[in-house]
């Protein structure tokens, strides 16, 4: 690993000063992703500023009815909070299905939205990669691609950004509070992350040195009414080939209000408008999802090796929704693994 120097933040304006002084400075939170990859010779920072001192750390209720989210918070604090428990479980469930019990002990809500892809030539230093190095290629187009995008990717990257709690949030509309060198300003979660385009190196919209400091969630009535499902190729500590956040109110049979956000299958969380916007006014049934689905699947290039994440993404979604759209009393899944499962995947 390179040498580098070590500072421990005790004012945040004092942190974004010293990485925005420095292009090869990082924030370092839980480490659990940036660690590895300082391991791997993937990030090479000369500078670490640990911002876990800083006063982000609590979950507070807004006047606004919604919660206030420290971007040092624990994931595992997060999952277990009692209001995110009842009030929005699709995010406590993403947070639980998202890695290992001490994973979560260590990730903050922070590191998690900025977590880096896994795609196995970006993290392999000895092979090219534009996102690790622009202009060098992207030769997951036509080596393993099974994991990676069949939307929004482009001919320069195919990675997929890997955080659960990341389409939990998308769905739940969720705003990203950052401090900067001039000020503050508060960036949709739906908006953080970058598709990849000409610029793969650019995961996300912040520039150097913009700190997290809260993540805002509104009052979203129909999140208590909301669940995340992941489809994984084993049953803990795996990272989604595809998952779907989804919130949804029925009165009368009819969709009224819906949420929907997907994982696993783009460079950042896919916020489904589209099949949203199909299903608003339509009837709460199996065939009403399966067209909204298809219509928001329309526009995926999937690749020789992971076209089979387009139909899985479809039926694990229509799924779902039906079981939201069943009486709760009716209900028999729990925030884990499908009671139909297990899911087989190529």
């Amino acid at each position: 690993m390179k040498p580098f120097r070590y500072e421990r933040a005790t004012e945040a304006g004092a942190a974004v000063t010293a990485l925005g002084s420095s292009p090869h400075a990082r924030y370092l939170g839980g480490g659990t992703n940036l660690v590895d990859l300082m391991k791997l010779g993937v990030e090479q920072p000369d500078l670490l500023v640990d911002v876990t001192a800083l006063p982000h750390t609590a979950i507070e209720h807004t006047s606004a009815g919604g919660l206030l989210v420290g971007a040092a918070v624990r994931n595992s604090e997060l999952a277990a909070d009692h209001a995110v428990r009842t009030r929005y479980p699709v995010l406590s469930q993403a947070l639980l299905a998202g890695a290992s019990g001490q994973l979560r002990n260590a990730a903050t809500v922070g590191g998690n939205l900025l977590q880096r892809t896994r795609c196995p030539y970006f993290q392999d230093p000895g092979k090219p990669c534009n996102k690790r190095e622009p202009g060098t290629g992207c030769p997951a187009r036509e080596g393993a691609h099974r994991e990676l995008a069949v939307l929004g990717a482009s001919p320069s990257c195919v990675a997929t950004h890997p955080s659960d709690m990341a389409v939990a949030l998308a769905a739940l509309d969720a705003g990203v509070h950052v401090l900067t060198r001039s000020g503050t300003r508060t960036v949709p979660v739906t908006e953080l992350h970058r598709l990849p385009g000409g610029s793969p190196e650019r995961d996300t919209v912040l520039a150097p040195g913009d700190l997290i400091t809260h993540v805002e969630l509104g009052a979203v009535p129909e999140a208590a009414d909301s669940v995340y499902r992941k489809v994984r190729d084993r049953a803990s500590y795996s990272f989604a080939l595809v998952s779907v956040a989804a919130a949804l109110h029925v009165d009368g049979g009819i969709v009224r209000r819906v949420r929907l956000a997907f994982g696993g299958v783009a460079a950042r969380p896919w916020r489904a408008r589209t099949a949203e916007e199909r299903l608003l006014g339509a009837p709460a049934t199996a065939e009403s999802f399966a067209r909204a689905v298809d219509a928001e699947l329309a526009p995926a290039e999937p690749l020789r090796g992971n076209a089979f994440k387009v139909p899985l993404l479809r039926s694990l979604t229509v799924r779902t929704l039906a079981e939201l759209a069943e009486p709760a009393g009716r209900r028999t899944g729990d925030g884990g693994p499908h009671p139909e499962g297990p899911w087989e995947t190529p």
